[in-house]
């Protein structure tokens, strides 16, 4: 282990007591030599399209704000999004969705996300990812998985408004159901299972909310439609707003 993967397990794991410590882990972390290789190749060879454009090419913090209620966690950086601008879901079609959205229910100033230097900022939420290098074919394994858990939970754990959960994907939904210790503390038959729009009320009484993540393979072909996904961050802004009007009673 070099001194950049120790420091990143230890803030990530125990020592980190703001996001911005969490930050700095993460884009100092070399735990997964397959990732990191291809994320800085993909930074050299770039897409015609960003051919003038320098890439991030490291991992991938989480964004947002730090008195928010609402978290939203994705699976990883997508090659020529996230790895290329630096901030995640940022500069790509699922990102496209996903601030739009975020906008559209008062959750960000701006519905576009180009890059860390676009003005955007969001409003009582945060978004964050179970992977933080963008993985070849966009599937990380469950080892690579597994080494970007610290960060989530120490995310999880810093963000001690949150009272809704959305998760996009299966995969998100697991890894963030592990980082948060629910995945232990619940039998395997009371674990909230993945399903598009599904609604659980956790426990210490958080909301979490599941939905189908906005990749092009599923807002291509349909599985995932404006409609659907609108209605999730409807129902988010829903749960967010009663949880702060039950607030204020107290």
């Amino acid at each position: 282990m070099n001194a950049h993967d120790l420091k990143a397990r230890t803030a990530a794991s125990t020592g980190a007591r703001d996001l911005a410590a969490v930050a700095r882990a993460v884009v100092a972390c070399e735990r997964c030599p397959r990732l990191r290789a291809h994320c800085e190749r993909v930074a050299r060879e770039k897409r015609r399209a960003f051919r003038d454009q320098a890439y991030w090419g490291r991992p991938v913090p989480g964004f947002g704000d730090a008195r928010a209620r609402l978290l939203v966690v994705g699976l990883a950086p997508a090659a020529h999004g996230g790895n290329r601008t630096g901030r995640v879901f940022t500069g790509d079609d699922s990102g496209n969705w996903l601030y739009g959205a975020l906008h559209r229910f008062g959750f960000a100033n701006q519905p576009d996300s180009t890059g860390r230097h676009d003005g955007l900022r969001l409003n009582g939420c945060y978004v964050t990812a179970a992977a933080r290098c963008a993985p070849p074919a966009n599937k990380p394994t469950t080892r690579e998985l597994e080494s970007c858990r610290p960060f989530l939970a120490a995310e999880t754990r810093l963000l001690r408004r949150v009272r809704v959960v959305v998760t996009l994907g299966g995969i998100g939904h697991e890894r963030w159901l592990k980082a948060s210790g629910w995945w232990d503390r619940l039998g395997p038959q009371q674990r909230p299972r993945f399903a598009h729009g599904r609604e659980t009320t956790l426990p210490d009484g958080a909301r979490l909310v599941s939905s189908y993540h906005p990749s092009r393979q599923n807002t291509n072909t349909g599985r995932l439609t404006r409609v659907m996904w609108h209605a999730v961050f409807r129902r988010a802004r829903a749960l967010v707003d009663a949880a702060d009007r039950a607030s204020a009673q107290k």
